[in-house]
């Protein structure tokens, strides 16, 4: 059982009788009060998709969930919503537009290394690569001349993500993305 410091974004725990997978983590130092740092956590109930805000002591030991990382590529959306299939056996995963809605604008139909998180044989959500590749569909022209650390400009991609890119990129260029901290990382080979 870890400790509240220990416990990181997309873990899923167990607590007051429910199974909630931990979207935010915000750690603060009260002034003035011995021992140590107060972690607010927002989570999201796992049945129901309900948010939970809880704050939780450094010391606080947190049980965690028993949870599956399924490796999956997107298939395509069904009304609110999105279906992964399964890499291994074809097991189709639906999950709710709202509960995935910040991951979902880094996967398209080409994402590799996806993975869906599943709690006792439910998916309750996806776990990102580290980078991936999309297309920018729209951003204002290149500037011809335009050094790679120069000032940048706001690029839309083919997934509805808005991310700041250097001068240099144009429509229908494929870059790499973190998806960590939604940062360009450069060009994608192609």
């Amino acid at each position: 059982m870890p400790k509240a410091s220990e416990v990181k974004k997309g873990a899923a725990i167990e607590h007051n009788g429910q199974v909630l997978v931990v979207k935010d983590i915000q750690r603060s130092v009260p002034q003035g009060r011995a021992g140590g740092s107060l972690y607010r956590m927002r989570l999201y109930d796992v049945v129901t998709g309900g948010k939970v805000d809880e704050t939780f002591k450094d010391s606080d030991m947190l049980k965690l969930a028993d949870l599956t990382r399924r490796e999956a590529m997107f298939s395509y959306i069904d009304g609110e919503e999105y279906v992964f299939m399964d890499n291994e056996d074809y097991t189709p995963y639906n999950l709710n537009k709202e509960a995935i809605s910040e991951e979902i604008l880094f996967v398209n139909e080409e994402t590799q290394g996806l993975h869906v998180i599943v709690i006792d044989g439910s998916p309750v959500g996806i776990d990102l690569p580290s980078s991936v590749e999309l297309v920018v569909e729209e951003t204002d022209p290149s500037i011809k001349g335009a050094s790679a650390s120069a000032r940048s400009k706001p690029a839309r991609l083919s997934t509805g993500l808005t991310i700041q890119v250097p001068e240099h990129i144009s429509t229908g260029d494929r870059i790499r993305i973190n998806t960590a901290e939604q940062k360009f990382m450069g060009r994608a080979e192609k």
